[in-house]
C-alpha cells in the first residue's frame, strides 16, 4: 500500500458505525476520516501489504454473530440486527441441542451442569444428531443483516463453539480431555471433529452467500490461566488437522481466520501456525512482544496497549501510546499486530492511531 503522510484532518470524527443489537450498553463506534476504510488497511496489514495504521480490533473489525446460529443464543453472545432479546431468553439450545444456563452475574452461559449427553465418543453416531444447516432461514438471516455490508470495516463472522470447546459441551471437561489422550476414544473423535469441521464449512459458505464477508472468528479455548489443556504433541495429533481443515476452506474463499483462543496458550502457538491461523489475540497473561518477535512473520497477534487510568492527562496518553506503537512499529510491515482496545477511551485509541499513522508513514 502507498505510504501516505498523516493529516490531522485524520482524527475528525465523521459518523458512528451501526452498532449491532447486541451487546446492550455498548458506546457508539467513531468513524474517522481515515485516507483508506478500515477494512482495506486491515487487509493489507495482514498480507503484508503495508497497513497505513496499527489495525483495531475494536474499530476496524465488525464480528456478526447472528441469531440463525443457535450456539449464539444459547451462549448470550448475539450480534446482529434482529430485535433485542431479554435475559430470560438467553440460554436454552445450542445447535446440537445441548442445554446452556445463562449467568446474569457473568453475562455468560455454561453448559447445565451434572448431565453430559455423551460419555463414551465412540457412541457418538447414536447420540450427537447433526442439526440441518441447509435448512436455516438463510434468506431472512441475510436480509435482516444486510446494513452491515460495505460499511467500511472489516466483516467477520464468528462461531461460538470449536473442536475442543464442542467436546467439552458434550461430556463435561474432564470427559472432553480424557478422550483427546484415551486411545480406545481417539478414533472417534477424529471422526466426530472431521464431520463438526464439514458442518462449520457448510455454514461459512452459506454466510458468504448472505454478506460480503472478510474473515471468520473461530473459538477453541485451549488453556487455563497459568497453561494450555494439552499438550503440544496432543493438539497437533487431535484438533489441528480438523481446523486446518476449515483454515484452508477460509483461505480457498480468501478469508482471513482469527483464532480466539483464551488461555495462557503461548507453547501451542505452532499448532495455530500448523493449522495456518491468521490471527490470535492472546490474553494478557501471555508475552505478546515476546510471541510477536519469534513469530510475528507468520501469526498475526493482539497486543493490548497499556491501561491508564480514567483521568489520564493528554501528555500521559501520548507518552503510553508512542511507547505502545515503538513496540510494534519498526517491523510492522512484515509482522503486523493488532491492536486490543476494547478498554481504551476513544482519545486513546485515537492517539494510538495518530502515532501509528506517523510511524508508518516514514
Amino acid at each position: 500500500m502507498r505510504r501516505i503522510p498523516y493529516s490531522e484532518a485524520e482524527l475528525t470524527v465523521v459518523g458512528e458505525y451501526l452498532r449491532p443489537t447486541e451487546p446492550v450498553g455498548m458506546p457508539p463506534t467513531q468513524k474517522l476520516n481515515t485516507p483508506v476504510t478500515p477494512k482495506e488497511n486491515l487487509i493489507a496489514a495482514w498480507k503484508k501489504e503495508g497497513g497505513l495504521w496499527f489495525p483495531s480490533s475494536g474499530r476496524d473489525i465488525l464480528f456478526l454473530e447472528p441469531r440463525i446460529n443457535t450456539d449464539h443464543v444459547a451462549r448470550a453472545e448475539v450480534r446482529d440486527l434482529e430485535p433485542p432479546y431479554t435475559d430470560e431468553t438467553k440460554g436454552g439450545p445450542d445447535l446440537f441441542g445441548v442445554e446452556w444456563v445463562y449467568v446474569p452475574v457473568v453475562g455468560g452461559s455454561m453448559v447445565k451442569p451434572g448431565n453430559p449427553i455423551l460419555e463414551d465418543v465412540n457412541d457418538w453416531p447414536e447420540v450427537i444428531h447433526f442439526p440441518d444447516v441447509d435448512s436455516f432461514d438463510w434468506a431472512h438471516c441475510k436480509e435482516v443483516n444486510a446494513p452491515f455490508n460495505d460499511d467500511g470495516r472489516s466483516l467477520g463472522v464468528t462461531f461460538q463453539n470449536g473442536m475442543f470447546e464442542r467436546l467439552i459441551s458434550f461430556m463435561d471437561f474432564e470427559g472432553a480431555s480424557m478422550a483427546l489422550i484415551d486411545e480406545e476414544q481417539q478414533d472417534a473423535v477424529h471422526a466426530l471433529f472431521d464431520k463438526l469441521a464439514d458442518m462449520y464449512i457448510k455454514m461459512i459458505d452459506h454466510y458468504l452467500d448472505c454478506f460480503h464477508l472478510d474473515g471468520i472468528m473461530f473459538h477453541d479455548d485451549w488453556g487455563s490461566q497459568r497453561a494450555p489443556f494439552f499438550s503440544l504433541a496432543t493438539c497437533m495429533e487431535m484438533i489441528v488437522p480438523h481446523i486446518k481443515k476449515i483454515v484452508d476452506h477460509c483461505h480457498e474463499k480468501g478469508l482471513w481466520f482469527q483464532q480466539h483462543s483464551c488461555g495462557k496458550n503461548e507453547m501451542l502457538v505452532p499448532a495455530m501456525i500448523e493449522q495456518g491461523v491468521d490471527m490470535w489475540c492472546p490474553q494478557t497473561m501471555n508475552d505478546v512482544k515476546m510471541l510477536n518477535e519469534k513469530y510475528g512473520d507468520r501469526l498475526m497477534f493482539g497486543a493490548t496497549p497499556p491501561v491508564l487510568e480514567p483521568d489520564a492527562s493528554d501528555a500521559e496518553i501520548e507518552a503510553a501510546a508512542k511507547a505502545f506503537v515503538a513496540d510494534y512499529a519498526p517491523q510492522f510491515d512484515e509482522k503486523p499486530i493488532l491492536m486490543m482496545d476494547f478498554r481504551c477511551a476513544p482519545k486513546y485509541r485515537n492517539e494510538i492511531y495518530k502515532q501509528s499513522r506517523i510511524a508508518l508513514a516514514k
